[in-house]
């Protein structure tokens, strides 16, 4: 790592020459594979975009010059370039995000982690500069798969009009987002990468001009940039133009003096330029190149020389629902799929590979995901939208006024609900159980184990007349969590002792916190507290049982891992004051904060969502209430010293 140690900012590019550049982009690569081998992370992209990256830095001057990541998870190499190359503890607490950071870096402009919003962000910063009268450029790095989102066109309609404002638009063509790019646009710019008459043109005439003394190269340039005519008789690029945006490639991305000769050319354009570079994902890594799921887009730990993980992992959500789904497609030829460019990522892999035609990836359209269902389900089918929890924050308004208006039966399943942890705030799902309650006829199941994600999703599929959604957490999936008996819907999943009159309090566990919850009740349980718990398994609406049953109680606690602004609290302290049941409730769950990343351990306890560090506060809370607890509250065994005793995830 002779020269990437040398690299403390993008400055130190400027003294390299073009062998150093070749040697730098190898020990980039070395460096990648060995440290993300560690922590995991996006490995594939970064890898891809190595040289790309080196050129970009070497022709703009960051932080000056605004240079934005769509995504920003091929932003390692920026981070490396900038300074920034302690990767030790990537994507844990108190190491470097696994995306651009605002607190790690001035070069790090926006921490934009949900794609195809970059080039709206690059217009208003553009429209800034016109305005302010600076001379700074700004450049936007999109992916191919991120074009696929409407966002992304809506801004390229805007950035276009304005045919004085400079605008630098890098395109990272790697026919990849998550899974292969699909698409009317995907086939576009395959059309461009595989007609490479242009470029052969221009290469061979740059041999013989570079040759010409004195007005070789000028020629060359002129020759270059030449209009539109030229280049639509040797390459169809032509949509780009026709939209109104200068276009320079396809440009080999690999290649740093051809990508530093094309954003040259636009930097000095004085209007919108959109620059297509073509890149290979996980280039240089052999595992990642022959990988034909996504070219190790995302990984764990794995051994650098064989790329195989380092622990075998177990059964995880995505898998329980992916082999449900697959048993579900074979019983019922109406089940079809729709994912956004996250066919793998969301279990769907073995649904698509038996049943082809009933699997649609539409990109990263989410709000087209959700339109398309409601169209789907309107022709008599019933589709299953498998998208992150995070990212149906996007769809909202579809899922209100098209799918839910509409009766329509659509079912929902949202992988990585709860807190996510190592992707950071963008990535933890913990809004949807919020804006999702304002939905009317929208049904909310949170499977507790795998027994649960496989009978609640074949209750979902089974509403003909409106939405409903399946969530469930990330990560490997616990034990089978039985329950003792029903209440109305309900699971109970731990009855008072025998014999109690009148239970002090009535525990409502949300999905995957039931082991939680039955440590909270055992701490409890020590200290002389008694305790109901049960899992409501559907969250809304709300149980009709549950206000009575919370009645024989002297208090009602909810555990959440979702926000605690209109979460499952708070609907059901709603229903227990329309039913005219006054018990206190108190609520734990997320606090409406952008959570730092780290694991999803260390998360949870500081935000207080552990059984030691609630398990104190409901004893505080029973002690309150008079009779045997009012003169003193002892701590539940072991939960001295814990850490998350912060009381943020119980605040009224």
């Amino acid at each position: 790592m002779a020269l990437l140690t040398r690299i403390n900012g993008p400055r130190d590019l400027d003294r390299l020459g073009p062998q150093q550049l070749e040697q730098l982009a190898g020990e980039i690569r070395a460096f990648l594979v060995e440290a993300v081998s560690k922590t995991g992370g996006h490995l594939g992209p970064n890898l891809g975009v190595v040289e790309l990256t080196i050129a970009l830095h070497r022709v703009f001057d960051s932080p000056v010059d605004r240079v934005l990541w769509d995504t920003g998870h091929q932003a390692y190499v920026h981070k490396l370039l900038t300074g920034r190359q302690d990767f030790s503890r990537l994507k844990s607490t108190g190491g470097l995000s696994g995306y651009p950071s605002r607190a790690e870096s001035e070069h790090d402009v926006i921490e934009n982690s949900h794609a195809s919003t970059v080039l709206g962000w690059a217009d208003g910063l553009a429209k800034a500069n016109q305005l302010r009268g600076r001379g700074d450029h700004v450049v936007a790095v999109i992916g191919d798969g991120a074009l696929t989102g409407g966002m992304a066109w809506e801004a390229l309609n805007n950035i276009a009009a304005a045919k004085d404002r400079p605008l630098v638009v890098v395109v990272n063509d790697n026919e990849w987002s998550y899974s292969p790019t699909i698409g009317g646009l995907a086939n576009h710019l395959a059309t461009l990468r595989t007609t490479d008459g242009y470029e052969q043109f221009l290469a061979r005439t740059r041999e013989v001009l570079e040759r010409t003394p004195l007005i070789g190269r000028p020629l060359y340039e002129t020759l270059h940039g030449a209009k539109k005519g030229l280049k639509d008789f040797i390459t169809p690029q032509g949509m780009f133009e026709d939209l109104g945006l200068k276009y320079l490639g396809p440009i080999d991305g690999h290649d740093i003096e051809a990508v530093e000769s094309a954003l040259q050319r636009a930097k000095r354009f004085r209007g919108p330029v959109l620059v297509h570079c073509i890149t290979e994902k996980g280039r240089g890594y052999t595992p990642a190149e022959r990988d034909e799921t996504d070219r190790f887009h995302g990984i764990g730990p794995i051994h650098p020389d064989t790329g195989l993980p380092i622990a075998a992992g177990g059964a995880d959500w995505t898998s329980v629902f992916g082999d449900e789904m697959l048993e579900l497609g074979r019983e019922r030829e109406d089940i079809v799929a729709i994912t956004a460019a996250m066919l793998h990522p969301v279990g769907l892999t073995k649904f698509a590979k038996e049943f082809p035609d009933r699997v649609y990836d539409v990109g990263i359209a989410e709000q087209h995901a959700a339109v398309s269902a409601a169209g789907l389900a309107t022709g008599g089918l019933h589709p299953v939208v498998a998208v992150y929890a995070t990212f149906l924050n996007r769809a909202f308004d579809q899922v209100l006024m098209d799918v839910a208006l509409h009766r329509c039966g659509v079912t929902f399943v949202l992988d990585r609900a709860g807190v996510t942890g190592s992707d950071g705030p963008s990535h933890n799902g913990m809004w949807d159980m919020s804006i999702l309650q304002v939905v009317p006829g929208l049904r909310i199941a949170a499977p507790r184990d795998a027994d649960q994600v496989r009978a609640q999703l074949r209750e979902a599929v089974a509403v003909e007349d409106a939405p409903t959604v399946v969530r469930y957490s990330k990560g490997a999936v616990g034990p089978a969590v039985a329950a003792v008996g029903r209440i109305g819907g309900m699971d109970l999943l731990r009855p008072p002792a025998e014999g109690t009159e009148q239970p002090d309090v009535l525990l409502i566990s949300v999905g995957a916190l039931a082991p939680m919850c039955l440590e909270i009740a055992a701490l409890l349980d020590a200290q002389g507290i008694t305790s109901t718990v049960v899992d409501p398994r559907w969250v809304k609406p709300v149980d009709p049982e549950l206000p009575a049953l919370a009645a024989r109680h002297r208090v009602v606690v909810t555990v959440e891992d979702n926000g605690r602004a209109g979460g499952v609290g708070s609907s059901i302290a709603q229903a227990l004051r329309d039913a005219e049941v006054d018990v206190p409730l108190r609520d734990f769950g997320i606090p409406q904060e952008f959570l730092p990343h780290g694991s999803r351990k260390d998360v949870m306890a500081a935000v207080g969502l552990t059984a030691p560090a609630i398990a104190r506060q409901v004893t505080g809370v029973v002690a309150t209430l008079g009779g045997r607890f009012a003169d003193e509250a002892a701590d539940p065994a072991g939960a001295e010293g814990d850490p998350a005793d912060t009381g943020r995830a119980a605040r009224d």
